[in-house]
């Protein structure tokens, strides 16, 4: 799907469901990658994950942005905007439009687990598995206050 395309369709959806016109931009940005959409506040500017198009198809498309517009239309009326709010969520029930987007499936060999670093007390030996680095300078052992080293594989 192209911005133009999708500019068209935020400013139908607008006028149909919300009897308000869309006055900003909507477009695709590829570096979304946990949510269907985001309503910008400092711009108003709608951004849509363009990969929902790609594996749901266009109606997994049009409730994205039916959601997005609830948060746009009631920001700019000054009412509550927030997913929590009963201004919002009583929107989405009058607009039917969806609370949540679908989740994306997860690619081929699921998510890639950080590999778990070793590291180990120098006086008592105690061993600590880290997923993160840890600065052996600053900080010590828990038990004894003792030197910790990192582990080679």
């Amino acid at each position: 799907m192209s911005d133009e395309r999708l500019q068209k369709l935020t400013e139908e959806l607008s006028l149909q469901f919300f009897d308000r016109p869309f006055l900003h931009r909507t477009y695709i940005n590829k570096r979304l990658r946990t949510t269907g959409g985001r309503y910008l506040l400092h711009s108003h500017h709608i951004e849509v994950n363009g990969k929902y198009f790609e594996v749901y198809g266009e109606k997994e498309i049009v409730g994205i942005l039916k959601h997005e517009l609830c948060h746009y239309h009631l920001h700019l009326l000054g009412k509550g905007y927030k997913h929590g709010d009963d201004d919002f969520k009583k929107l989405l029930k009058q607009t039917g439009s969806p609370r949540y987007c679908r989740p994306l499936p997860a690619a081929p060999g699921g998510q890639v687990k950080r590999r778990v670093l070793l590291y180990r007390c120098t006086v008592c030996g105690k061993m600590y598995e880290r997923r993160r680095r840890v600065n052996v300078k600053k900080y010590a052992c828990g038990i004894c206050r003792g030197t910790i080293s990192e582990m080679m594989k």
